[in-house]
């Protein structure tokens, strides 16, 4: 049976600036890929009203997909309204289950936004909620019982919601999958006109590839990378469980100094 992974992001274009190119990454290692945004972008623009706008981001998180033969799922909560609730958990347990990932990329749990940290405590919860047969899901799904090892992202622009300095754990080398990770977000153009009137002419490709350079300078290794930092296992995998550096190979590298740090 194919493996299988999914990025479980907050708003449309966050799984491709922070995630993508270790998820194309599997996918060329043989696992089976799913993406999905807890989020519908539904406050995402300064033109449209709130329909059209959820109407236009998941047209487009859809057409991203394609480029990578990622399988894409459906959202759960506008913006801002992403909140570690039972509504919103039960239907991304369904999700969990439905896929049954053995790699679960998420965001870091304490990021700049409340939508990010939440999405990140959906995600581990609903990982940890697979197995359990009285907690249903909404639609129902039968419960499974494989390993999860859950990896959170760094966060964006490097530092938790108190400035600290992130650094990652595991740093994958996207060098090879940059242009793709440009292309995935070039397919959301209405964040592209929205952050071009406030911040710049392609400011968000620019600001994802300098976060991509800045990470891979980090560890050192890599012009392009993503970083990752795995998630307690227990409830979920084996104690040294790390799905992702093995399937990898030499495009992930694990920081020493990362690993001195937990004593």
């Amino acid at each position: 049976m194919k493996k299988k992974a999914i990025a479980i992001g907050c708003h449309p274009d966050d799984i491709e600036f922070m995630m993508v190119g270790t998820l194309i990454n599997l996918r060329d290692a043989g696992y089976e890929i799913h993406y999905i945004n807890v989020a519908n972008g539904s406050c995402g623009t300064n033109r449209h009203d709130r329909e059209t706008i959820i109407g236009i981001r998941r047209e487009e998180s859809i057409a991203a997909t394609k480029l990578i033969g990622a399988t894409y799922h459906e959202s759960l909560a506008d913006d801002i309204e992403v909140l570690y609730e039972l509504k919103t958990l039960r239907g991304l347990t369904a999700v969990v289950r439905e896929v049954a990932p053995e790699i679960i990329l998420t965001h870091y749990p304490y990021e700049y936004m409340e939508d990010h940290s939440n999405t990140c405590r959906l995600a581990v919860s609903a990982a940890f909620c697979r197995g359990m047969v009285p907690f249903y899901s909404t639609p129902e799904q039968k419960v499974t019982e494989q390993d999860v090892t859950v990896y959170h992202t760094i966060p964006y622009g490097l530092c938790d919601q108190l400035r600290r300095k992130v650094k990652g754990e595991i740093y994958v080398d996207v060098s090879e999958t940059i242009e793709t990770k440009k292309a995935m977000l070039s397919c959301h153009k209405s964040q592209k006109q929205w952050l071009d009137d406030s911040q710049g002419m392609d400011s968000y490709l620019v600001n994802m590839t300098d976060m991509c350079a800045s990470i891979a300078k980090l560890y050192g290794n890599f012009k392009f990378a993503e970083a990752w930092i795995r998630h307690n296992y227990r409830g979920f995998c084996a104690p040294n469980a790390d799905p992702l550096t093995a399937a990898l190979g030499a495009k992930a590298v694990i920081d020493p100094s990362f690993e001195a740090s937990l004593g």
